[in-house]
């Protein structure tokens, strides 16, 4: 049976005769407003994380901590851990931002970045700006007024490395960029010696050379896979600029500077057996794999299982340095060490403070 023509359909949002709508519908659309607001600052939320690069600091973080174990002797006193742990989150976070605010137009074209917050669109470019350079001047009054000021220089030293020798110079005219502008990734270790002693030692120093020496193949790697995504945008990586077959020799021979060097600090008395042992058997798991990417028909899966597996090695190695900080009695602590030392920089050969 049809409806009789004078019942009028309802409708979920009619109006009433005033022209008003319920009660009922204005607590649905302020519900649906305040959904709306909360998905916003949800994903707001989560872009801000994005731009700091998370996993890529977490190793950083690693590599800052272990050397303050080590010159401290053990562990430190817990707020200078805690300060510098966010004081190097904010100012690599910082940093991590800028560059993207920077790369924005590259980044929209390559598969692995493009959904990136600001490339794709969520984000203005000076918002991301804003927000990389407002966390990292956090971090700069947090190393002064928690820490001390030389490990605030150095920090800040780190993202203005990153930002303008890297990212606005090296990374878009040079193959050299990641050889050159990666010593960027090893100011780390020298904050972490500098935020517990006030200086820095010839074992800070070893532990920048590894993190520099540690980057090219690290870093290669990827650029072997990514190759295609990279010459698209016409940034000049090695396998773009060299070819294969002269960054794979270039990967091997790092390599191969890169293993005896971190043998240096236990056979000068700086690091113990813990350090020691583990440094010579990490360092032939690392080169294997690039043996085995020189020597693969391709590439391809043994290139990008390089790359993952040189994180998890640098992480090892500094955590190894991390415990050997904790084990006491077996350094030479009377191994001379020079000391750069805050506030005017002195060099002294007395031996490192904390040990």
């Amino acid at each position: 049976m049809s409806i009789p023509a004078t019942v009028p359909e309802v409708t979920p949002s009619v109006e009433n005769e005033a022209g008003m709508t319920t009660a009922t519908e204005r607590a649905g659309l302020s519900a649906r407003d305040a959904a709306g607001r909360r998905d916003f600052i949800a994903q707001r939320l989560r872009d801000y994380v994005t731009l700091t690069k998370p996993r890529v600091i977490s190793l950083l973080l690693v590599t800052t901590l272990a050397p303050m174990v080590l010159a401290a002797g053990g562990w430190p006193e817990w707020r200078t851990i805690l300060w510098t742990m966010l004081g190097g989150y904010l100012m690599a976070g910082g940093a991590n931002a800028i560059n993207m605010y920077i790369d924005r137009d590259i980044d929209s074209l390559m598969g692995r970045t493009r959904f990136r917050p600001i490339a794709s669109g969520r984000m203005s470019p000076a918002h991301g700006l804003g927000f990389g350079i407002t966390i990292a001047a956090a971090s700069f009054a947090i190393f002064v007024l928690a820490v001390n000021v030389f490990s605030a220089v150095l920090a800040f030293a780190g993202l203005l490395y990153y930002v303008f020798i890297y990212t606005r110079w090296l990374k878009r005219t040079s193959p050299q960029n990641i050889v050159i502008g990666g010593a960027a990734g090893a100011f780390p270790p020298l904050v972490g010696w500098a935020a517990v002693t006030g200086g820095l030692s010839l074992t800070a120093l070893y532990l920048f050379l590894i993190v520099f020496f540690w980057t090219p193949p690290h870093f290669w790697a990827l650029a072997l896979v990514k190759q295609k995504d990279y010459g698209r945008v016409g940034v000049p990586m090695a396998p773009n600029v060299w070819g294969e077959k002269k960054t794979l020799q270039q990967m091997l021979l790092y390599t191969i500077v890169l293993l005896p060097l971190t043998l240096v600090p236990a056979t000068l008395g700086e690091l113990g057996w813990v350090y020691g042992v583990s440094a010579a058997l990490l360092g032939l798991w690392l080169l294997r794999g690039v043996v085995q990417v020189t020597r693969a028909a391709d590439f391809t899966a043994p290139a990008w299982s390089l790359y993952k597996n040189s994180l998890l090695y640098l992480a090892l190695l500094f955590a190894a340095v991390l415990v050997d900080g904790l084990v006491p009695g077996h350094r030479d602590a009377s191994t001379p060490s020079v000391i750069l030392e805050n506030p005017d920089f002195r060099l002294d050969t007395t031996g490192s403070p904390g040990r």
